[in-house]
């Protein structure tokens, strides 16, 4: 009899139950001198460390491995050898081979009463001795036919019936041609991780032929419907009706493709969002385990890698923890030593997990063969790549496919040529352009296009990478303050001196400190497997942790920080500089200078021009240079809780180990003071939103300390800075942006993978369009406006202003009443107040910080650079829109940071670029919103005296520009204008002024473009009108009118409202309720309105607001009637789709997937040293989806993605004809020469979007995707949601009769 091979063992056998019911039996049963072997083994352990040599069909089993588990194991053989005995079927012991099918997830157990076994058709070759440790790649084809078992003929009698059932008429037609049964292969009916392969050190055995006769075949149909459950019920569910029978290969062909085309288009509830191509699962414990290896092996720990890898994979439950990834990591760290027998074990272990090896499994065994000390035997080699073909992989696909490192792809090519001397990899092929039909012609007819060039030679480009490629590498940046101005005294320098020498002692302290950890946590659980953050604390110097850490402890605001917060950010830093150390341990920095240096001759002005993109010219770049590591990378990213989990125990070292003398302030003075220790932070618990939460305060004295020394230096992370050269440009949703810096393309909630992983599976030509508009948008040059900047740093030292925005210093700040609370003379009421004016006067202190510290780091950068080119690189967020990479300083910013802002490069103003200056003035100062253009520019020359006075005398003369809405942005535009002015020639004058053009409440333009909504298209201006449509004194003059119908009826809070209904007042409503805010946000937006009214009655707020956002409501709705059943119909779809437990998801006109992330809240309780934390996740794809968040959010997020794809499509069509272009969302910035041009661009483009089929493709789109499998049942509550949600999803909003052509005739659109 053959060896029966354990692949899993049922979860619901007990070890109890076995031993009771079947040993009893097996003792009487004679004949097998195997299952005596077998036994007599488990007896004695098996010396092989640290792991046991097994035979073909058995598992990899480690000599520490739990007896129980070792018993389970042996009993559940047993079990299945009673059962073969007790059949009925006479089996060839020469010639089949009994096996247990894997009990997927989900899968029901097989039951005791009815053996199911398959009847292999491979008989395994029984290893020489000596010889145990190989394995063979393939196995033997039987040579006779194999009678049928009972089961196997109730199987037959049930695909029989199946084939009676109708089958839809459509999968009939395409279904009819496929008859053929010799297409059907072993290959082709083998699902992965059912084949067995393992990479042999032994002889070269025979290749298996194709199954030729029936038995075989019916076995392997039978063996790969019950490995894969889905393929039943697939075809149960598909077939409706239909007579005509078909044969079994036919079948088997239906459902294949039935099955093929259900992964395409899952169904509802069966969706994988957090799988990759490879089947690597992103869940928490995946990603745990598989950046504890990635950890492991970058340190050099094999040791402790490799008990990691053995642990989970002996564990039955552990082992779904880990992925092909896993393995794969394993496997390059024992490629890098040469150990074949090593990377063969791991084959068998992948073969137990039932997983199929990838191009990444065998670029590993073949760097494995080409690194030996003595030369790998071409036999061995040639079985390898066999086994890939087998397996429908080429060496190709390798070079093409696999990420390298170091030297790899060299040694892979060294392996591949001592079979194939004269193979050489196949360039891969080139990416097919993008096809959708707003880009087709974009791409396609490029004969005009003049692509713009920097000012900056080719050598000055690469001198600005040199030093960008520096500041990265240092990962730190070090500025000076802008508060370095003030003369320093003599107390700032004892207590700067004071400072640094604290700051020594506690660097010697928290090093000896990390080293005694990291000794105590590589002792613990070293040999058992488990995981535990010591790898993650090996992975940087000891140096660069404890520059973390003081770095934290420098950045810590007096009133204290969140220890989640302060944790995350710590975790952060040290997961961002591995990210870094990576890349240059892998040997990729060599060669991303040599592709940058090249890729700036498309960028410099003394090169000649070019009609390539940026992202193709750096792919052909790659392509040219493939030689070398690979510039992607496939790191796992750290999960979110492992990066809390390593902050957390950062700062409990901070906390336990910084010390301060109680003294120390006194100290300088009295030298013989006897010195007492102190802790200089304070683990604390706080209230936040009625949940308690740790609190990590500074000691007073460390914050006086600070705050006395005054001093001079801020130190950033260097993402935190613009980049001083061209960003990489994006290429995929993988390389992009800075040098080395890691930088996701679609920016999400920390440790949400969904949306990178949905990115991951699209087709690489569909993201064009969205990578080059992040590319045109990263490539804009920046220069800093240094005269304004001067005026506001100098109204920053300056006690600040809080009207002109410069937030004041902390001594501005009002006092906080200090009180004893258990003072006999205060009265309770008297206590009360006290206690509230005191928490008051803390929140204004702690708000105070926040925004003088922010304002501090805005100039404090801005004023590094001021002599500076610098650039920002961009992603987007799941919906689409685009932000700039660096957070604190960038045009997306407040009126002080947009006002420094000029482009790099100068224009000539031109014949209309006064006047397009002159009327973005007025638009800066909020006036003349009503007015026509002429208007606007009538006014501009009529106020040019205060504009003149403004721009010469800010805070000496009249000073109208400080009553301006952007009041800095109002000042640098009458300095611009003044310069312009006072020229020679003004049309000759070279301005680097960014001129905006803003859209009129740009949701409710896509709205009613998308309906056709002849009214509501008028209020929004896409119909041509004399004068702009101001939708918002449209809406406050219905509420008006319907205010002054209730005062009329005697309604009292209508007549209090009389005098007081504004545009000002509804204008915030009005702007959000397309985005999706609810009545409850409406009447507090308009609450904040009413208390800044000084004359308003405050004891009619709430009932006034209460009363206002009724009327605002009602009167959007009669205006915009097509709107509202546009976002009615969102909004109903996304609730029936969340509540059939699936996530909305939609593609852009620009193909770029976007999935919601709202899932069910779920805690995750981490257990640190310093306390345990709860971390509410709402986020995790595993849970069911929110339903409320879901249909609320679907609306406004779909409107953001076509805006965002309206941005994209204006972005790509300026850059095509040479125009520089930024954008704030739904503001488009431009030279004001070109004002024009950018218009037009801009109008092309609106209607060129929405002369697409938008809603019909979505209406489609989520039809496919959600309703895609047939109806079950007629009557059951679940089929009467579906077929509702067919007809929901079904029913498009009829639209009106506006002609989207006017657009581009409307001068208001965009104005």
């Amino acid at each position: 009899m053959s060896l029966l091979r354990l692949c899993a063992f049922p979860k619901y056998l007990t070890g109890r139950f076995i031993i009771e019911i079947n040993v009893g039996h097996l003792v009487n049963v004679d004949g097998c001198h195997r299952c005596l072997r077998i036994r007599n083994n488990y007896k004695r352990r098996i010396q092989d460390n640290p792991w046991t040599t097994c035979r073909r069909h058995y598992s990899a089993i480690s000599r520490k491995e739990d007896g129980n588990n070792r018993l389970y194991q042996l009993l559940d053989v047993l079990d299945a050898r009673m059962q073969q005995l007790q059949s009925d079927a006479v089996l060839d012991p020469k010639h089949s081979k009994v096996e247990f099918i894997r009990v997927l997830p989900g899968e029901k157990g097989v039951c005791h009463d009815q053996s199911q076994k398959t009847t292999s058709t491979a008989k395994a070759e029984k290893p020489k001795a000596g010889q145990s440790s190989k394995k063979t790649i393939a196995t033997d084809n039987p040579s006779s036919k194999i009678p049928n078992s009972r089961w196997f003929e109730k199987l037959k009698r049930e695909k029989w019936n199946k084939s009676r059932i109708k089958k839809q008429s459509s999968l009939q037609q395409k279904l009819s041609d496929k008859v053929d049964a010799s297409k059907v292969s072993k290959g082709s009916l083998m699902l992965p991780g059912t084949s067995k392969k393992t990479v042999s050190t032994g002889k070269k055995r025979d290749p298996v032929p194709e199954p030729g006769h029936a038995a075989s075949r019916a076995s392997l149909t039978s063996r790969s419907k019950l490995q894969n459950p889905n393929v039943s019920t697939i075809a149960t569910s598909v077939a409706n009706t239909n007579a005509k029978e078909f044969s079994r290969e036919t079948e088997l062909d239906e459902v294949e493709e039935l099955d093929q085309s259900g992964s395409r288009w899952p169904a509802a509830g069966s969706e994988r969002l957090l799988e990759d191509r490879d089947g690597n699962h992103y869940s928490k414990a995946q990603l745990d385990v598989r950046a504890y290896l990635e950890a492991c092996v970058f340190t050099g720990d094999m040791e402790r890698a490799q008990f990691c890898l053995l642990h989970n994979h002996r564990n039955l439950t552990k082992r779904k923890t880990l992925s092909i990834g896993a393995y794969n990591t394993v496997m390059r760290m024992w490629a890098k030593k040469g150990s074949l027998s090593q990377i063969s074990r791991l084959f068998n272990l992948l073969e137990e997990a039932g997983l199929k090896p990838n191009v990444a499994s065998y670029s590993a065994a073949l760097e494995c063969m080409g690194r030996r000390k003595t030369a790998c035997p071409p036999e061995i080699i040639n079985r390898c790549l066999q086994q890939m073909e087998k397996d429908e992989l080429s060496v190709d696909d390798i070079f093409q496919q696999c990420v390298f490192r170091q030297d790899e792809r060299e040694v892979v090519l060294k392996a591949v040529r001592v079979v194939q001397p004269d193979y050489e990899p196949r360039p891969a092929p080139e990416s097919p352009l993008c096809d959708l039909p707003l880009l087709k012609d974009f791409y396609t007819q490029r004969e005009g296009s003049r692509y713009p060039k920097l000012d900056f030679s080719l050598q000055e480009l690469r001198e600005r990478f040199c030093r960008q490629l520096a500041m990265e590498q240092a990962n730190t940046v070090t500025i000076n303050s802008v508060e370095a101005i003030k003369p320093v005294t003599e107390h700032m320098a004892r207590m700067r001196k004071l400072l640094a020498e604290q700051r020594g002692h506690w660097h010697r302290v928290l090093h000896q400190a990390l080293r005694e950890s990291k000794l105590v946590l590589s002792r613990s659980n070293q040999r058992s497997g488990r995981t535990n953050i010591y790898p993650f604390l090996c992975v940087l110097r000891d140096e660069d942790y404890v520059n973390i850490m003081l770095q934290g402890l420098a950045n810590l605001p007096p009133s204290g920080e969140s220890l989640l917060i302060m944790a995350k950010e710590l975790g952060t830093r040290v997961s961002n500089i591995y990210c870094i150390r990576q890349k240059s341990h892998n040997q990729m920095v060599e060669k991303l200078s040599s592709i940058y240096k090249s890729h700036a001759e498309l960028l410099a002005k003394d090169t000649q021009g070019s009609s390539v993109l940026p992202r193709e010219h750096w792919r052909s770049l790659e392509a040219e240079r493939r030689e070398g590591p690979s510039l992607l990378s496939d790191d796992t990213p750290w999960p979110h809780m492992l990066v809390i989990h390593l902050g957390s125990f950062l700062v409990d070292m901070m906390v336990r180990e910084l010390k301060v003398p109680k003294d120390v302030l006194h100290h300088v003075l009295h030298p013989g003071t006897e010195r007492k220790l102190i802790p200089v932070l304070y683990h604390m618990y706080a209230f936040r939103s009625n949940r308690q939460i740790g609190f990590i305060k500074p000691h007073p004295i460390l914050t006086q300390m600070q705050m006395e020394a005054m001093e001079t230096k801020l130190t950033f992370d260097s993402y935190v800075m613009p980049m001083l050269c061209p960003p990489v440009p994006w290429t995929s949703v993988k390389s992009g942006s800075y040098l080395l810096t890691p930088t996701r393309l679609m920016r999400t909630v920390e440790g949400a993978v969904q949306h990178q992983l949905l990115l991951e599976k699209v087709q690489d030509e569909n993201l064009h369009g969205v990578l080059d508009a992040l590319n045109q948008l990263g490539n804009c040059a920046w220069r800093i406006n240094k005269p304004l900047l001067d005026i506001i740093i100098g109204v920053f030292n300056d006690k600040g202003s809080e009207k002109l925005d410069v937030p004041p210093p902390l001594s501005e700040a009002p006092e906080v009443p200090r009180f004893d609370p258990h003072d006999p003379y205060l009265t309770p009421s008297e206590k009360s107040h006290l206690k509230r004016s005191a928490a008051q006067a803390k929140k204004r202190l702690a708000e105070m910080h926040s925004l003088r510290m922010d304002a501090l780091y805005k100039l404090s950068i801005a004023n590094h650079v001021r002599d500076e080119v610098f650039w920002f690189p961009h992603n987007m967020d799941f919906r689409g829109r685009t932000y700039p990479c660096p957070p604190y300083f960038n045009h997306l910013g407040s009126d002080v940071t947009r006002a420094i802002l000029l482009f790099a490069e100068g224009k000539p103003l031109g014949v209309k670029g006064l006047d397009w200056m002159k009327i973005h003035l007025v638009n800066l100062t909020g006036l003349k919103k009503s007015s026509s253009l002429a208007g606007r520019l009538e006014y501009a020359n009529s106020i040019m005296e205060e504009v003149l006075d403004s721009a010469d005398n800010p805070f000496t003369g009249r000073k109208w520009w400080m009553n301006a809405d952007e009041p800095w942005q109002t000042l640098a535009c009458c300095m611009e204008i003044a310069n312009a002015t006072r020229s020679p020639d003004h049309t000759k004058f070279i301005s680097h002024f960014p001129v905006h053009q803003d859209g009129s409440c740009n949701g409710l333009q896509h709205y009613a473009a998308l309906g056709r909504d002849v009214i509501g298209a008028t209020s929004v201006n896409l119909m041509p009108c004399e004068v702009p449509q101001d939708v918002y004194s449209g809406v406050a003059q219905q509420v008006e009118d319907f205010r002054a119908q209730d005062a009329a009826k005697g309604l009292k809070i209508a007549q209090v409202l009389e005098g007081f209904i504004s545009r000002k007042v509804v204008k915030q409503t009005v702007m959000t309720v397309v985005y999706g805010v609810t009545r409850f946000g409406g009447r507090l937006q308009i609450e904040k309105r009413l208390k800044e009214i000084d004359d308003f009655p405050k004891e009619y707020v709430w009932d006034a607001s209460h009363y206002l956002v009724q009327q605002v409501f009602s009167s959007l709705k009669e205006m915009f009637t097509g709107t509202r059943e546009i976002q009615d119909w969102l909004t109903e779809s996304a609730r029936l789709i969340a509540k059939s437990g699936s996530t909305v998801e939609w593609v852009t006109p620009l193909g770029l997937p976007i999935v919601q992330p709202y899932h069910r809240m779920r805690n995750h309780v981490l257990k640190s040293n310093i306390q345990f934390l709860s971390i509410q996740n709402s986020h995790d794809a595993d849970e069911k989806p929110d339903t409320v968040k879901q249909k609320n959010a679907f609306p406004p997020n779909f409107i953001h993605s076509l805006d965002s794809t309206h941005m994209m499509l204006t972005a790509l069509h300026c850059y095509s004809v040479g125009l520089t272009f930024v954008s704030v969302h739904d503001c488009y910035w431009t030279h004001a020469v070109t004002v024009d041009v950018m218009n037009k661009m801009c109008r092309e483009q609106f209607v060129s979007l929405h002369s697409q089929p938008i809603l019909q493709d979505l209406s489609r789109f989520l039809l496919q995707k959600y309703c895609s499998r047939p109806l079950e049942g007629t009557k059951n509550k679940k089929f009467l949601e579906q077929w509702q949600m067919m007809q929901v999803l079904g029913k498009v909003p009829q639209t009106g009769d506006f002609d989207l052509q006017r657009v581009k005739e409307s001068t208001y659109f965009f104005s």
